[in-house]
């Protein structure tokens, strides 16, 4: 199987029931999930090898999550206990014009606190076929950004494929380093840019628009100031309302233009991590089919990731599969 590294926060959700504001109720439910992580869950319900590199808090709540990983077939040897607490997220989901909100509580979590020395990269990144990470990462702390620096130099000294989803947040930049200047310096290590016109921009500081031929015009620049990306990959969402939207898949391979059908998903029931199984299909695509096929398999995980309660996509490649072929009914299998 094809091993798959990630590196990123492991981060547990707390929200209210439904579709409730916080003060209308006392009762909650979570999950465990967070950028990186749930591309590793995703990676691993659709065959492929995944290892994650994070930090949890060293209490039950860090050994819950370590164990909700590995339920799904994520290795979890690279995770490591902290003293600190394991980040937490809140959220209150929302319903056609009201929008869902989120708010953080990771300034001073477990990962944030990573040790550099923690980690031994050259181990981790043993018969590595691929490695993720994304923006928010390297915007939580100096050693966080010091941790992923260090494994993507040592990934591509060894060749190793890198996907980069810079996932700009403003807020989370507070720390003292200039994002722009520490994005463009990790995404010139990797091959791969999961983004468009406004991931674009933020690195560049340019002013394209979302039309497809801006798309294209802004990955030829950023191709050509970081050599590296190979190619660029990108999600763009139509949201009608909270619980409407359409989603499409395009491309820029460094010659051909490619993009998918729009697929529109008319009762969404969970939001969150639907970037993230983009980018799980698409690295999935990637290691095992062409260009074309990989960019649809990536906008069939993003649509039915809508359908799966949880951060994390647990759709299988057959699943997957079938949107491809059109299969679009949702009638019952038997």
């Amino acid at each position: 199987m094809n091993k798959v590294v990630t590196f990123g926060e492991v981060l547990m959700r707390i929200a209210p029931l439904g579709n409730k504001k916080l003060k209308q109720t006392n009762q909650l439910e979570y999950y465990f999930g967070g950028t990186e992580a749930n591309v590793a869950i995703s990676l691993s319900q659709l065959g492929n090898q995944t290892q994650h590199v994070s930090v949890v808090s060293d209490d039950f709540i860090g050994d819950a999550a370590k164990g909700f990983l590995q339920k799904f077939g994520v290795n979890t040897h690279s995770i490591y206990s902290s003293q600190h607490p394991l980040g937490l997220y809140f959220l209150e989901v929302g319903a056609v014009m009201r929008s869902s909100t989120i708010t953080y509580n990771r300034t001073h979590s477990a990962f944030s606190n990573i040790d550099p020395k923690q980690i031994d990269w050259h181990k981790v990144l043993e018969d590595c076929q691929w490695f993720h990470w994304t923006g928010i990462t390297p915007a939580l702390s100096l050693n966080a950004y010091q941790v992923l620096k260090d494994g993507l130099t040592i990934a591509s000294q060894k060749g190793i494929p890198i996907s980069a989803d810079p996932a700009y947040r403003s807020d989370l930049w507070n720390y003292g380093k200039d994002a722009r200047e520490v994005l463009n310096e990790l995404v010139k290590l990797s091959t791969i840019f999961i983004g468009g016109p406004n991931e674009i921009n933020e690195l560049l500081d340019t002013k394209f628009l979302y039309k497809n031929d801006d798309f294209i015009k802004g990955s030829k620049q950023l191709i050509e100031k970081h050599p590296n990306i190979k190619k660029v990959f990108d999600k763009t969402r139509n949201s009608i309302n909270a619980n409407w939207h359409k989603i499409q898949a395009r491309m820029w391979n460094g010659s051909e233009f490619l993009e998918t059908n729009e697929l529109e998903i008319t009762h969404v029931i969970d939001r969150i991590g639907t970037g993230d199984a983009y980018a799980a299909g698409l690295i999935h695509g990637l290691l095992h089919y062409d260009d074309t096929k990989a960019l649809q398999f990536a906008n069939a995980a993003c649509a039915i990731k809508h359908t799966i309660e949880g951060d994390a996509n647990l759709a299988t490649e057959r699943e997957i599969i079938n949107i491809i072929e059109g299969n679009l009914s949702g009638r019952i299998i038997r």
